[in-house]
């Protein structure tokens, strides 16, 4: 009897071996299987970055020279902004040292660009003054220097020249 029990011992451990083998044989091709999915599941995430930081690449190259473009534009415009500052800035100087000379033979005194309203009021009396006095010197020299003759062309005389001819 004890042969009995060791042999049915011995069976009892073979078959639950085989009926053991047939899940872990489904189980090993279940994963073989995922693991092909998640493989190309990888593959597939790989290519798409790929392709991504190929787009990105691209758009930074483009953004890039569009920046290096810009540049160039931006600093093109400030030197002639520059350029027209400084012609400014030269042309101004120029008109400042042209009006200090005028006020200076006007008789005003300027003072590094300060100017007291009594000095404005009096270059622009005087200005007014000596414009009226030119034209008047101007109308009477017209009117005593015309010298007779043809009707066409009309001779005008300096002063002292009316005056000699007003005496012969």
């Amino acid at each position: 009897m004890a042969e009995k029990s060791d042999s049915t011992t011995h069976a009892l451990p073979l078959s639950s071996k085989q009926e053991n083998m047939t899940p872990i044989g489904t189980k090993i091709a279940e994963l073989n299987e995922s693991r092909s999915e998640l493989l190309s599941r990888i593959q597939g995430l790989k290519q798409d970055l790929q392709s991504w930081r190929s787009k990105l690449d691209t758009q930074v190259k483009i953004h890039r020279d569009e920046l290096s473009e810009v540049k160039k534009s931006l600093n093109v415009e400030v030197e002639q902004l520059r350029s027209e500052f400084q012609d400014l800035r030269t042309t101004l100087q120029q008109n400042q040292e042209d009006v200090t000379a005028s006020l200076r033979n006007l008789g005003v005194c300027y003072c590094k660009g300060n100017f007291s309203p009594f000095q404005l009021r009096h270059v622009s009396e005087n200005t007014k003054e000596v414009q009226a006095e030119d034209a008047k010197v101007e109308e009477i020299q017209t009117q005593d220097t015309k010298v007779e003759g043809n009707p066409e062309e009309e001779q005008i005389l300096p002063k002292e020249d009316n005056v000699k001819e007003t005496e012969k």
